[in-house]
């Protein structure tokens, strides 16, 4: 059987992706990984431009969103929809740090359906991964994620995801590579207030309208007509 074009492939992965990013895999994360987290706690600030990621972590997420959303006859590459960006900024802000989440302990493993029991900040977990990620790709290919061949950075993806990868830090690779996802997909379809889905390009590839206030006109206007409509973000409405 012929497989379908290219395009059309993304195009489906990506309306998937927008109906919900996947949940964090409910394991316990070693004293390793915790370990590694307060060694880099007083790393260098990230250079003018980013907020929070270190120059080592900007570099992967670059050529992880570029590789997850290739440009195409659909949209630009990840970059240029702001994708990068987007990471930073919900890593650097309170969601990223934690400000909401129950850190006290105890900290044991627990099932799927329990949610996230991690001991970590969702930032915390996203460098500690990272860190993994960089020791596992130096030691399998010699070099970097980002100047793996787009084969091999999908070899390392779905080893993530299926868990068949160990990280030297002890970092689960499931739970990591879902955290990656679900920043992926926020990025991609969230409000462009927040860094990413850049001139409403995820939008305008899923046919969302933006802000519901604004479709509540717009039914009315084009009842019994195609919902071809503009989106409307939250800048759009101050």
């Amino acid at each position: 059987m012929d497989r379908p074009p290219q395009d059309n492939r993304r195009r489906t992965f990506l309306l998937r992706s927008a109906a919900g990013a996947a949940s964090a895999a409910a394991l316990a994360v070693p004293q390793g990984a915790q370990a590694q987290v307060a060694a880099t706690a007083s790393a260098a600030p990230a250079p003018v431009g980013y907020r929070w990621l270190l120059p080592s972590e900007q570099g992967f997420v670059e050529a992880l969103v570029n590789h997850m959303c290739p440009a195409d006859s659909h949209s630009p590459n990840g970059m240029d929809m702001g994708l990068h960006i987007y990471f930073d900024q919900a890593l650097a802000g309170e969601w990223g740090q934690g400000a909401r989440l129950y850190l006290k302990g105890p900290f044991i493993k627990g099932t799927a359906n329990q949610g996230y029991q991690l001991g970590l900040t969702p930032a915390q977990l996203f460098r500690a991964g990272t860190e993994g990620l960089v020791l596992y790709c130096a030691k399998q290919y010699g070099k970097a994620f980002e100047s793996l061949s787009p084969a091999d950075k999908d070899a390392v993806l779905q080893g993530l995801q299926a868990n068949r990868i160990t990280l030297p830090n002890e970092v689960p690779a499931n739970t990591y590579f879902a955290h990656l996802y679900q920043l992926f997909v926020e990025g991609m379809f969230s409000d462009p207030v927040y860094g990413g889905n850049r001139n409403k390009m995820g939008w305008k590839m899923i046919g969302y309208p933006g802000v519901s206030t604004n479709n509540r006109q717009n039914i009315v206007r084009f009842k019994n007509r195609p919902y071809q409509v503009e989106p409307t973000s939250i800048a759009d409405m101050s």
